[in-house]
């Protein structure tokens, strides 16, 4: 299938690794230049080798802070400037702590708000003006399940992350008519770095893997109805396709990549033990 992205160019803000990287990896593979801004700068190094070595189009790094609103803008404008110009837009990033509700403080609440709502508001409000020059657009927005199913112990997650589905709806509203498409995307349990550290964490003692860490992935893949974790690229794959030509009548919505977790009607067990450091 010809998703319709050679020579589109595609900003992606974390894409350093996990979602992002992935997402940057299959953009570039069809053909789209791929700009990528992150913090860590090893890991842009890595993730520019990663991602040239299957890229089609040009590939950009550049290290940049998204929760500083006025550096997030001028990387914006300056992939526009360097492209010529922006019809994709991917914000991913990593989230906040886990824990129950009632255990953060108001200032925790504040810099979930901080550092996972407003970089995502700042990005796609800076890239709009873009993608009206464009004539054509898509923005997309990586958060997690929480926006759909209710999970206890990633309390932060769901407040932060739901407001900018409700953000991306709006939007999607606002802008439909200029052909630029909003969509969200809502991953489940993903073979991420992130998850094998917390499968180590509960491999240690804390969960039922027993030291066994590919036992403590296999609890956590359990909560989905494929009864496994999802991988990087089929998630990856969801994302190019709402980033494409092909998906040019979808907009608005909040697309669960999650093997069906949220109709399993399982418990997240991994989660449930009460421990705030499991997936940071």
């Amino acid at each position: 299938m010809d998703l319709g992205l050679d020579n589109k160019v595609a900003l992606v803000a974390g894409g350093s690794s996990g979602f992002g990287l992935a997402t940057a990896r299959e953009l570039a593979a069809e053909g789209a230049h791929v700009a990528i801004g992150a913090r860590d700068p090893d890991r842009l190094a890595a993730a520019e080798r990663e991602v040239k070595a299957v890229a089609r189009g040009q590939v950009r790094t550049t290290g940049v802070d998204i929760t500083d609103e006025g550096v997030a803008r001028q990387w914006v404008d300056h992939v526009a400037a360097e492209f010529g110009a922006l019809h994709i837009v991917v914000v991913s990033g990593g989230g906040p702590p886990a824990g129950l509700a009632s255990t953060f403080e108001p200032a925790d609440y504040r810099a979930a708000v901080d550092t996972v709502l407003m970089p995502a508001v700042t990005l796609a409000l800076a890239a709009l003006p873009h993608l009206r020059a464009a004539g054509w657009g898509r923005l997309l927005f990586v958060t997690s399940e929480t926006v759909h199913t209710p999970q206890p112990m990633l309390s932060l997650s769901g407040m932060a992350r739901t407001a900018i589905a409700r953000f991306a709806q709006s939007l999607a509203a606002d802008v439909g008519r200029e052909g630029i498409t909003v969509n969200v995307l809502a991953p489940g349990a993903t073979r991420t770095a992130m998850v094998e550290r917390a499968a180590a964490r509960l491999a240690g003692g804390d969960g039922d893997g027993d030291g066994d860490v590919d036992a403590a992935l296999e609890l956590i893949g359990a909560h989905s109805a494929m009864g496994r974790l999802g991988t990087e690229d089929e998630f990856a794959a969801v994302a190019a396709f709402l980033a494409s030509e092909r998906a040019s009548f979808v907009t608005g919505g909040v697309h669960l990549v999650d093997g069906g977790a949220s109709v399993s009607g399982l418990e997240h067990r991994y989660l449930m033990g009460g421990r705030r450091d499991t997936f940071t």
